[in-house]
């Protein structure tokens, strides 16, 4: 799979609801990354993880909240005017007509890319709910069933072990019922937040948004509120606002999982790996499970300490038991060794994350990755097919394009334009949702799209934040723009903290050879193959043209 970073697609440890906490509706569903769930043991012992609890960032107070608006009786969001045309919520669409949407959509990509997008982001919504956006509708009025009681109320649990959709519907109907119940809003809300990620969806994270502002108006200074509006800013890409509310939680409880996973998350993505590393240290030793571990793992991943982070995942791949945790893990671990080319291992992880659950998305994408790199593309775009069907974002978009791309059939270059406007209609949505979609629009226009927009994107991006992978799309959309000296040193600093990426060592190559640095250009070309041959078709192919050249002037 792709880089993991909070800004590719289903895949990066973490992504879904974490464990409930002991005491039950503590913390609600899921925090911005990988699905998980409690786990015994801590990976101290194995991986050396002393306990400190890291500093509160000068950044806790810069973003004010809403915890002290108070409002009378609200709407639960999302269920307005969303009720299925068959009679259900909506959160069973059929599969297939869910496909055939998308398809629809797909084909109208070349015209979308033609008129400027006019009217994408509304397309794209029908494609991605398959007509139907409703959750809830079916305990609602109309609905044929009573609302729950208190006691029926799910649990942030409940949530994490079960259908989230349904999980949604169910809280929907409860707070009918007991609309006051603050801790229950806080749930709906990181609940939309999850669904809104897991099925490409940004225009849940406004709902989100009210859910959480409900929650702090009942309860103001709520931890499990605010820690869900750490979620929602880390979902929109706003790192710093994540980092600020998820200090604030952990001032309320130093023990919530969500703010310590989401702290751990914002530091990295701000690239602040050495603060990261004692966050998740800190988190480590307050709330040791599966949910940290796998952020724990990948913090010494991005460091280039592979041993490490492949023993952290092992131990709690061990230690887990709830099908959600097991898929989530191994998932995790199947990513981590298709970075490093290890793609029968890699194989082998993901048909145990699928085991565990078959429809779990991030292993079904890394599973066709995977294929595509040992050479079966048919199974490959067979399995990326399944995935932007039920969940179209930009990392399996544009994976899939390059496969049709690669493959060369009749009407292929067809459909891989299709999957590329797809990821601008998408972009355009998420924008509209209060994502902030820079770094996913740079690195799709940088190959498939309009490069100085692709320059532009990257430059407003690292202007935010400074991570290996938004030093990376900078350095690639600054040489698609043939400015290869100035990208140069941003390619260098992608590939400085020994994180072990082909796509960084391929980039750094090819600009290392545009500059006349053919010595240094061989050396990452041959490394970027040799780690993991198989991370791009269209990219490992220019990769081995590239070397040839530079062994035939040798």
């Amino acid at each position: 799979m792709p880089p993991r970073t909070t800004d590719s697609t289903p895949g990066r440890p973490g992504d879904g609801p974490p464990s409930p906490d002991p005491e039950a509706g503590t913390d609600g569903p899921p925090s911005t990354e990988r699905p998980g769930g409690a786990a015994g043991g801590t990976p101290g012992g194995a991986a050396g993880t002393p306990g400190g609890a890291a500093g509160t960032p000068d950044l806790a107070d810069a973003t004010p909240g809403a915890e002290t608006e108070r409002g009378g009786t609200e709407e639960v969001p999302g269920t307005e005017g969303t009720e299925g045309t068959d009679g259900t919520d909506g959160t069973g669409a059929d599969a297939g007509r869910r496909v055939e949407v998308v398809r629809r959509a797909a084909e109208r990509g070349r015209r979308w890319r033609a008129a400027h997008l006019t009217g994408c982001a509304a397309l794209l919504a029908v494609a991605l709910t398959g007509g139907a956006v409703a959750f809830g509708g079916a305990g609602g009025e109309g609905g044929g069933a009573a609302p729950v009681s208190a006691a029926g109320a799910l649990s942030p649990g409940d949530l994490a072990r079960g259908d989230l959709d349904a999980g949604i519907a169910s809280l929907q109907r409860h707070l009918r019922a007991q609309p006051r119940d603050f801790g229950s809003w806080a749930t709906l809300g990181v609940a939309y937040v999850e669904q809104a990620r897991t099925k490409g969806d940004p225009s849940r994270y406004p709902q989100a948004e009210r859910a959480l502002r409900r929650s702090l108006s009942l309860r103001p200074g709520n931890d499990q509120a605010l820690a869900g509006r750490a979620a929602l800013a880390s979902a929109r890409h706003d790192f710093p606002g994540a980092l600020a509310q998820a200090a604030r939680a952990l001032r309320q409880n130093p023990y919530n999982e969500r703010a310590l996973c989401t702290r751990i998350d914002a530091l990295v993505e701000l690239g602040r790996y050495d603060d990261a590393a004692e966050a998740a240290r800190a988190a480590d030793d307050k709330r040791p499970g599966v949910p940290v571990f796998t952020r724990y793992a990948y913090v010494h991943e991005l460091r280039g300490d592979v041993r490490t982070a492949r023993e952290v995942l092992r131990r709690a791949l061990d230690a887990a038991s709830a099908p959600a945790d097991v898929a989530y893990v191994a998932t995790a671990l199947g990513q981590l060794d298709w970075n490093q080319g290890e793609y029968d291992s890699a194989l082998g992880h993901y048909a145990r994350a699928l085991a565990a659950d078959d429809e779990y998305l991030p292993a079904l994408e890394g599973r066709a990755r995977a294929q595509a790199a040992r050479g079966d593309r048919a199974a490959a775009v067979r399995g990326l097919e399944q995935v932007v069907a039920r969940s179209p974002l930009p990392g399996p978009l544009v994976a899939l394009g390059e496969l049709y791309e690669d493959r060369g059939g009749d009407g292929d270059r067809a459909r891989a334009g299709d999957q590329y406007a797809l990821v601008d209609a998408w972009t355009s949505l998420a924008r509209a949702g209060g994502v902030n979609a820079d770094l996913d629009a740079a690195l799709a226009a940088a190959d498939h799209g309009d490069r100085e927009a692709a320059l532009r994107a990257a430059r407003a991006e690292w202007d935010r934040r400074h991570s290996v992978h938004t030093a990376d799309a900078l350095a690639w959309a600054l040489h698609v723009n043939g400015r290869d000296e100035e990208a140069l040193p941003y390619a260098r600093r992608a590939t400085a903290t020994g994180y072990r990426n082909a796509a960084f060592l391929y980039h750094r190559g090819i600009i290392e050879r545009a500059t006349g640095n053919e010595g240094a250009a061989r050396t990452h070309l041959k490394a970027a193959l040799d780690l993991n041959p198989g991370f791009s078709p269209l990219g490992a192919r220019e990769a081995r043209t590239a070397l040839d050249d530079l062994e035939g002037n040798r």
